[in-house]
């Protein structure tokens, strides 16, 4: 029961923060350099139509005005509109977030995996080679621009050895997608029993997926390694390891009481991966939530932006409410 009031109040308290990101998102729109009516419309068109376009969009309104016609949407579920596409802003982006989700968790699993066995692996082996390496990795990882390791992973991979698809999206034009039952590709194919489609929508993730697991598993390393060294130090391994377990079963054990710290930095990256995989998306084509923000923010397209960070700000506060409650199912202390 404590931990269905606690999530119930986290629920609750949503509203109060959505409300302040709205009003911010909205300001900061407004004073984004140029208006979307600007960008739809061409030099060739006279002033006095291009003002009245502003004021038939309520452009021209004070904007308080402009801010509480906006809300009165939002609270029957409205986004608005897209000043580009003239289609719903929330039918858009629903269509978008598979793909990005598809994306960025198929990027987070792998970070994970990598991650913690390099962690791992470095503190079994402390201040030795294996460790050294692994801090160069870290580095490298911390250092490398994202977007430049995705041309990089382009280049060699596609340009030159022609190992992987052309980065043209989540699956060639002429493969025909599967059966739009989840929208992620890949499980989509693997139901419908698509095998086409399952091998050509994997080969379009590898390179993307790659390129965000390399670009943030540092941080997953070196605090899975930090936390392990700690508890190797800790009395209850030097008793296990006087019994007699095997070191694989010790550093499980270490693994798990260190997993909260790890989780958490965990949920911090993902969410980064959901949001800020942009240049990623733009690279390589890839038709999701990131690209759409993108071409937004180009266009200056108000409703746009305003919905995409609405969606982000929403994932962040569900991620780290499942955060919350996973932590009293792993570790019986926490209390609530």
């Amino acid at each position: 029961m404590r931990v269905a009031r606690y999530a119930i109040r986290r629920v609750v308290l949503v509203i109060p923060v959505l409300l302040g990101v709205t009003f911010i998102s909205f300001v900061l729109t407004r004073v984004m350099p140029g208006n979307p009516i600007d960008r739809i419309t061409s030099v060739y068109v006279p002033e006095a139509r291009i003002e009245e376009l502003k004021r038939e969009a309520g452009l021209e309104d004070p904007v308080y005005i402009q801010y509480l016609r906006y809300i009165g949407g939002l609270i029957k579920g409205d986004l608005g509109t897209s000043f580009i596409t003239g289609l719903p802003v929330a039918s858009e982006l629903a269509q978008r977030f598979p793909a990005t989700f598809e994306l960025t968790t198929y990027g987070m699993l792998l970070t994970m995996l990598i991650g913690i066995g390099m962690g791992m692996l470095a503190a079994a082996n402390r201040d030795g080679f294996l460790d050294h390496i692994v801090r160069v990795i870290s580095v490298a990882g911390y250092s490398m621009p994202v977007f430049w390791l995705g041309l990089v992973l382009i280049f060699v991979f596609f340009f030159k050895l022609r190992l992987a698809p052309a980065p043209l999206g989540r699956i060639p034009p002429m493969v025909p997608a599967p059966a739009d039952i989840t929208g992620l590709y890949t499980i989509d194919s693997l139901v419908a029993g698509d095998w086409t489609a399952l091998a050509a929508s994997a080969r379009a993730l590898v390179l993307p997926v790659v390129t965000l697991a390399l670009s943030s598993l540092a941080p997953i390393a070196r605090i899975t390694r930090s936390e392990m060294v700690e508890a190797l130090d800790s009395e209850y391994v030097r008793t296990a390891r006087s019994l007699g377990l095997p070191q694989p079963t010790v550093l499980r054990y270490t693994l798990r009481n260190g997993l909260l710290p790890i989780l958490t930095m965990a949920a911090s990256i993902y969410g980064y991966l959901l949001s800020g995989s942009v240049l990623i998306e733009v690279i390589f084509a890839w038709p999701g939530m990131g690209q759409y923000a993108f071409n937004a923010i180009v266009n200056s397209d108000y409703t746009a932006v305003q919905g995409y960070i609405i969606l982000i700000t929403f994932s962040y506060l569900s991620l780290y409410l499942v955060l919350d409650i996973a932590y009293s199912v792993l570790d019986p202390r926490v209390q609530f």
